[in-house]
């Protein structure tokens, strides 16, 4: 089985997973427990909040952990929505966004707040004359992430801060993709919140954070949850103890590996295209490499239906785009907003190659490729 999907999901990294292991049934204090074993925990909750701010250099108070970036996103949307919108009434997202962004953003249409959607280039990224038009006195929070989940695209994040910082708005960014994979510096993107994801990093499902710059008392709007203290008010419930040790220990081998593993994967990607277009010369990149996340392909196969070659695909895992869209019929918003040739949209497919994958693998799908090629030109005939 060949697994070359890591933008929806990455394996669990041994390292993490024997990190976890004591938490479930050997320390399992609630590390809200004042006794012993709580205190443990609280110490092992501690220590990856440090693990996870020493990787985006920020204190460990600006951690909150959550459940993941969807919820952490949707912390910060609902948080706004439960704030009387003033004369700064506008919200400033990218048209490409996880909809886990653009969901929440549209959500506050039906409740006085303007939202205004950024459009991207032929190869997704933010156009920055739209964004300076778009970001006023009016404006109230920008969103935009920062590497596109189905294209790699990475966006202008710092000038984008810039502006809306110049305009007296927030800047957040969902961060999800590019954690772990590059460096994520808050204080040089100048961010005032940050959603993240461990899952994304070779960490475990269910654990993310979101960055709140000072702390939870430079929190600007009303509190969405109630009900606890956990994670200094905002987001009260026990705390998951082993996914959070998890992410830590996610984020500590990122620091150790993560120049060796761009190289492998900027190589890695490099070499596939390469060898495709010698086989599949109809083929298209979509997203421009150098400006991508390191592994991740979006391609385009002329006259060959993306559901047609991932069904074909049986030993392969690839998909048409974000695992949020699967399942739904046509091609993503994404895809839509990027390829005005509405007959092309059904040929994309997204690979993101992880730090296990392999050459070997290559040819193994490019058969499969020319096989789909060979069986349509023959019943075309």
């Amino acid at each position: 089985m060949i697994y070359w999907d890591h933008n929806a999901t990455t394996p669990c990294s041994p390292e993490v997973v024997e990190a976890m292991r004591r938490y479930w049934n050997e320390e399992y204090g609630n590390p809200s427990s004042n006794h012993v074993m709580g205190r443990r925990a609280a110490t092992a909750v501690n220590r990856s909040r440090e693990q996870v701010s020493n990787l985006i250099n920020c204190h460990p108070s600006e951690i909150i952990f959550t459940s993941g970036a969807t919820e952490s996103n949707n912390l910060l949307f609902m948080g706004v929505l439960l704030t009387s919108p003033t004369e700064r009434n506008r919200i400033v997202v990218s048209s490409i966004e996880h909809k886990s962004v653009l969901e929440p953003a549209r959500f506050l249409t039906e409740h006085g707040f303007e939202i205004v959607e950024l459009s991207v280039t032929r190869d997704g990224v933010v156009k920055l004359e739209d964004a300076e038009k778009a970001i006023t006195e009016r404006t109230l929070l920008v969103s935009v992430q920062a590497a596109n989940n189905e294209l790699g695209t990475l966006q202008p994040i710092s000038e984008l801060a810039d502006i809306a910082h110049t305009n007296g708005a927030y800047f957040h960014t969902d961060a999800a993709q590019i954690l772990g994979k590059l460096p994520f510096d808050v204080q040089s993107v100048n961010c005032d919140f940050a959603s993240f994801s461990a899952h994304k990093m070779y960490g475990p499902k269910g654990i993310g954070a979101l960055f709140v710059r000072g702390g939870v008392r430079r929190w600007p709007w009303e509190r969405p949850f109630r009900g606890g203290g956990q994670e200094m008010g905002l987001r009260p419930g026990t705390s998951n103890v082993p996914a959070i040790v998890g992410f830590g220990e996610a984020c500590r081998l990122a620091i150790n590996n993560m120049s060796e593993n761009v190289v492998y994967l900027k190589n890695l990607s490099d070499e596939f295209i390469c060898a495709l277009q010698k086989s599949v010369p109809d083929v298209l990149l979509i997203n421009e490499l150098q400006r991508s996340l390191p592994g991740t392909l979006s391609l385009l196969f002329y006259g060959i239906s993306a559901d047609v070659l991932i069904a074909n695909c049986n030993t392969i895992n690839i998909s048409k785009g974000s695992a949020c869209s699967s399942g739904v019929i046509g091609a993503s918003h994404v895809i839509n907003k990027i390829l005005e040739d509405e007959s092309l949209r059904d040929s994309v497919i997204r690979i993101s190659f992880g730090i296990h994958s392999s050459r070997e693998d290559f040819y193994r799908f490019i058969d499969i490729v020319c096989d789909i090629r060979q069986r349509s030109m023959k019943n075309g005939q």
